[in-house]
């Protein structure tokens, strides 16, 4: 049964020191800067919206209840809609999605802004929070999608996941205390505003960028690919489920650290406090791009997210801005372990031809969470005091976890790697490459491994001697 899903690849020994694909030789990639600097600049809407509007609004009503509840909307706003505009995108190109895209997120910031410091009722603000989340531009996942096309899913997109999450990690780096910063600092409404301009600017930089996107319509051998919805893969799925976790203690950590901060009467140390989370994001990040890998990642996923629970198990005791930092910082190390490996995982489970939209749904869920965490966490800390809030990122995260180890089965690409929906290309149909891989344990250990290190449409053994 193996020579029925072998393919071209020899199954001869490897040499012991491959040159193995590393972040120069990614960068290096024709035209990867032209898409990657506004890109940069158009995502760090993405981690100031939240904060934003949360400081904004407890400003302006005095309750970081109120506040989470507003963000919360546009959170779940932006979940709703993100997975539609990456099957836009898929469908009729980044650019015709984002320049209408940018323009209305602009003037839905402006409106919001302007309600809260009128100091509007509740429902205007919800209004208004609206069509914020559901205009916010996804370009985190239209890089990804054009990393994919540029790279023609070889070898090097492993580590182009790793460089784009040490990228999202670095945005909430930046992102957060920029928007503290100007908050704090400035005006309440100044890290509202910054955000609309930076979302105008960055997004319409990014949507020029014409070359480097990923062609519309893909044709093999004169035929039309068949459009396959993102979310009818199993395996997204459960990843879309298991990055709500991830959400949860973003938007958690938001709020339960601002509401700390203020408890102890240093509002300033919030943003330094954000920051050494997601530079710990950003560290691990660096880390899992560089490592040679000999674990899949689906392991890595589980693994990820077993340390990212047991920190979360004590961030409600902490009484100590130190102990919350070291903490924070551990937490972030376990995240970006989590985030590379589910969208590793993505780009073996999912066809080309949907994979902005799956990538939109991962980022979807990542926002659905944050929503949620932080209208509980702003409920917590308003009724119980800020450590309550701290509660949500163990409930969260143990939950995920306790989804991706039972479910972790449909992590694994049928075909050993490759995506399903190209298997009669390959000479063997997804049933006969499905009854091969569950052959035996090894067999399926093999596709795992061939699915996380070597990237989508390398061409290799399911099955080994």
């Amino acid at each position: 049964m193996a020579s029925a899903v072998t393919t071209t690849e020899s199954t001869a020994p490897q040499p012991r020191n491959p040159k193995r694909p590393g972040y120069g030789q990614l960068l290096r990639t024709p035209g990867a800067w032209t898409f990657l600097l506004p890109g940069f600049a158009a995502r760090q809407p993405f981690a100031m919206l939240t904060i934003g509007i949360v400081l904004l609004i407890e400003h302006t009503t005095g309750s970081y209840g109120t506040a989470g509840a507003v963000a919360a909307v546009t959170g779940v706003s932006m979940a709703l809609f993100a997975p539609q505009s990456g099957k836009l995108a898929d469908r009729f190109g980044q650019s015709a999605v984002l320049l209408p895209g940018v323009v209305l997120h602009a003037a839905s910031v402006a409106l919001l802004t302007v309600l809260a410091l009128a100091h509007a009722p509740l429902w205007a603000l919800f209004a208004a929070a609206v069509p914020t989340g559901a205009s916010l531009p996804q370009v985190g996942p239209m890089v990804r999608a054009r990393w994919a096309a540029n790279l023609d899913n070889g070898p090097l997109m492993t580590t182009a996941a790793a460089f784009e999450s040490v990228t999202d990690e670095l945005t909430f780096v930046i992102g957060p205390v920029l928007a503290t910063a100007l908050c704090t600092g400035v005006h309440p409404a100044a890290g509202l505003a910054a955000e609309g301009v930076l979302t105008l600017a960055g997004g319409l930089l990014f949507a020029a960028q014409r070359r480097t996107a990923p062609p519309v319509n893909r044709f093999h051998a004169g035929v039309r690919e068949p459009r396959v919805s993102a979310l009818s893969v199993p395996g997204v799925r459960v990843l879309a489920v298991v990055f709500l976790g991830i959400g949860s203690v973003f938007g958690s950590m938001q709020v339960s650290l601002a509401a700390f901060t203020q408890e102890i009467g240093q509002p300033g140390m919030n943003g330094l406090l954000y920051g050494i989370f997601a530079a710990g994001n950003m560290l691990a990040g660096v880390a899992c791009g560089a490592i040679a890998w000999r674990v899949s990642a689906r392991q890595r996923l589980v693994a990820g997210y077993a340390g990212l629970a047991l920190v979360c198990s004590l961030l409600w005791a902490v009484d100590s801005a130190l102990l919350l930092g070291a903490l924070g910082l551990l937490a972030g190390l376990c995240i970006a372990p989590a985030l590379i490996s589910g969208y590793t995982l993505v780009d073996s489970l999912v066809p080309p031809s949907a994979r902005t939209e799956a990538f939109t749904w991962l980022t979807g869920s990542v926002a659905l969470g944050q929503a949620a965490a932080v209208t509980a966490a702003g409920q917590l800390a308003d009724s119980f005091g800020a450590s309550a809030g701290f509660a949500v990122p163990l409930a969260g995260t143990a939950l995920a976890l306790l989804t991706v180890v039972t479910l972790r089965g449909r992590l694994v690409p049928r075909g050993g790697g490759r995506v399903a929906a190209r298997g009669a290309a390959q000479g063997s149909t997804p049933e006969s490459a499905q009854g091969s891989a569950q052959g035996s344990a090894g067999q399926e250990r093999a596709g795992e491994e061939s699915a996380g290190e070597r990237g989508v449409g390398h061409r290799v053994p399911v099955a080994v001697d």
